[in-house]
């Protein structure tokens, strides 16, 4: 493939001629059939990050449903670790506890944000074991800092392994009922993961902090890699698999093509040679009965500028199936061409069974930042409904050269707003919007891939979203998919390059953020929202506000203006009669004022509380909330345990991070 093509490529159709579109061609009346064509979990248990194998956030369980929700308490709060050791080494100061915990054959199994890895139980919330590697003593891993999103299960029927990354990117494998590493794994329990890694400085440019995937036996990772580096030489997202039981390294893939490699020549100028970036550095989706592995990648060095690597640049936020084996690419889609929006796919695609016009499809679902839901057959990147490459604007930066088209579904519709125009400023009362009007003609408006411009582009969405690593859940009974997403727009300019500082030639201007309205953002809500949709027709069946926002802002007093959705991300559980979802809000950090805030806005009246909330799965409507005592920061998830039904959610940071366990009173049958 060369220049600027169409988003898919499969291995079977590499040298195909390009096309302005790419479709199934057949009428597409859809039916979702019970089978997702995975490795089942076990009734009751949640054995993935995602539930299963396919991340569908999915369990069946309804013990705990509408009819008793005013029943759920907390039953139990299990302290991180974390906070004793934060206490004594505050330099060690970890992010928010975003692990969604594991639940197998009776025990909960949880990684915390700086890396300690633990088995509880699930009853009573009380540490059966721990294990701290005490990476956190080696240094603050760069990008991100210390978070953690949890860790793999395995087994073979005999033994039984927990496998996770670690800050300082090895693999380790843990003992699953005494948490001691296993000594036929690697040395002492561990494999190096920085395996010919060009540029990689170990925990400062590359780490690993999201739980790996473990399919036909091999441990499938992706690592995390800082977005914003001040050179235009950094170290890529290589994908490596290893082999279970003995830690012993199986494949590599390239993310950034070498030369010989399928892709290499969408680098221009060589720029392959020194790229960085395009990294897995969300979770992963496996099907255990096709053998493949489904990477998200994201957005290559720099985010906001590409005039050091020219071209389509794959595999940077493409969606790229490996046969999990070898390590071969069978298919892969590129959802943005040449990315300069940080577009990452944040989340592990939902793998889901469709039937189309009487013919069974294996499908998948991919949420993306772009506000997109990418309906593919995963057994060849296929769209299920068209998507089309479209005429984008062009960027004026020198030295810059955009995609000319990039892809757009046909359907389904996008479950965000895509774009800025003063249309979309608030309008609340005239004067808000004459104020919104004068900040926003201050900078370039246009639709989804208006590039960043030195005058400055308003992005929408942002880079905190659409949808992030929360992703979404599906129900396999109705086959209706549901996503929460953010609607926060950022201002990217651009701006010469600091030879003092680095060697890129331009990069963005240090904040991303847009002066408000006092603390109001300048684009119309919901800031974040609920997204359903019938997977049958590949369309909205509703959508609804996820918060309340600032509705008790000084400017709306008097104002009826209903719930405003709140400036965070949205982590969804999907049980067989509710929709769960924690909120995770920003935090302002040191130095940070409501005019520069980025994706995390700042109000000058306090925030809403913490909650988390159940919807109704049929329309939406909000049928119970809980003030939290801390922040929530990850998925929920669901278990079922003597007969009882549990949720449990991480929340907190710093030194008060905890999971937090909520049941009914008087268990009952499910």
């Amino acid at each position: 493939m060369t220049g600027f093509d169409g988003g898919f490529h499969g291995s079977v159709d590499a040298r195909r001629p390009r096309r302005r579109s790419v479709s199934v061609g057949v009428t597409l009346v859809l039916f979702v059939t019970l089978a997702i064509g995975r490795a089942q979990t076990p009734r009751g248990e949640w054995r993935h990050y995602g539930g299963d194998l396919a991340s569908t956030k999915y369990s069946p369980l309804d013990q705990i449903n509408a009819s008793n929700l005013k029943d759920l308490t907390i039953a139990w709060r299990w302290p991180s670790p974390d906070n004793e050791v934060v206490k004594a080494n505050p330099q060690a100061r970890p992010g928010g506890y975003e692990d969604t915990p594991l639940m197998v054959n009776g025990v909960l199994y949880t990684a915390t944000s700086l890396g300690t890895f633990a088995a509880i139980d699930p009853e009573t919330g009380k540490t059966i074991w721990q294990y701290d590697p005490q990476t956190w003593k080696v240094g603050r891993p760069g990008n991100l800092g210390y978070t953690h999103r949890g860790v793999a299960y395995w087994t073979d029927g005999k033994v039984e392994r927990i496998v996770s990354g670690t800050h300082d990117a090895y693999l380790i494998s843990l003992d699953a009922k005494t948490g001691k590493p296993d000594p036929a794994f690697g040395l002492n329990g561990r494999v190096d993961a920085m395996v010919d890694v060009p540029r990689g400085e170990r925990m400062r440019t590359y780490a690993i902090n999201s739980a790996p995937v473990i399919v036909r036996n091999v441990i499938i990772h992706g690592s995390n890699i800082p977005d914003g580096p001040p050179n235009k030489e950094a170290p890529p997202g290589d994908v490596h698999g290893f082999d279970v039981r003995t830690g012993k390294l199986l494949w590599t893939f390239h993310a950034i093509p070498r030369p010989g490699d399928f892709g290499f020549e969408t680098w221009e100028n060589e720029s392959s040679a020194y790229s960085g970036g395009t990294n897995v550095w969300s979770l992963m989706s496996a099907d255990e009965e096709l053998g493949y592995v489904y990477l998200p990648f994201g957005t290559p060095t720099n985010d906001y500028y590409g005039g050091h690597r020219l071209g389509n640049n794959l595999f940077a936020e493409s969606l790229v199936c490996l046969d999990a084996r070898t390590g071969r690419r069978v298919w892969h889609f590129q959802g943005v061409h040449h990315g300069l929006w940080d577009y990452d796919f944040p989340a592990a695609p939902i793998l889901i069974d469709l039937t189309v016009d009487g013919r069974r499809i294996k499908s998948l679902a991919q949420p993306s930042k772009q506000g997109f839901l990418y309906v593919l057959d995963r057994t060849n990147g296929q769209p299920v409904w068209p998507i089309e490459e479209r005429p984008v604007p062009q960027s004026t930066v020198p030295g810059e050269r955009t995609a000319p088209t990039q892809p757009f579904p046909t359907k389904p519709p996008a479950f965000d707003r895509q774009g800025f125009t003063e249309d979309d400023v608030i309008d609340f009362t005239p004067e808000i919007k004459q104020r919104a009007l004068e900040i926003a003609r201050r900078y370039q408006l246009g639709p989804l891939f208006t590039p960043p411009s030195e005058k400055g582009t308003i992005v929408l969405p942002g880079h905190g979203g659409g949808a992030n690593y929360g992703g979404a859940s599906f129900d396999p009974e109705t086959g209706r998919l549901y996503v929460p997403s953010v609607t926060i727009p950022i201002g990217v300019k651009t701006i010469a390059g600091d030879p003092a500082r680095g060697n890129l030639s331009y990069r963005h201007a240090p904040a991303l953020g847009l002066p408000s309205i006092d603390g109001l953002l300048l684009v119309k809500p919901p800031y974040a929202r609920i997204t359903a949709y019938d997977l049958n027709k590949g369309e909205i069946v509703w959508q609804v506000p996820l918060g309340d926002g600032p509705r008790n802002h000084p400017l709306l007093k008097g104002l009826n203006v209903g719930p405003l959705g709140s400036d965070g991300k949205g982590h969804p559980l999907l049980t067989k009669s509710l929709l769960f979802v924690s909120l995770s809000r920003p935090v302002a950090r040191a130095g940070e004022t409501p005019e520069r805030l980025g994706d995390r806005p700042l109000s000058k009246v306090a925030p809403e509380p913490p909650r988390f909330r159940a919807f109704d799965k049929g329309t939406g409507a909000l049928v119970w909330e809980y003030e939290m005592p801390k922040q929530p920061a990850a998925t929920p998830m669901t278990y079922l345990h003597r007969g009882r039904q549990f949720i449990v959610v991480a929340i907190g940071s710093g030194d008060d991070a905890e999971l937090i366990a909520f049941a009914t009173n008087r268990p009952g049958a499910d």
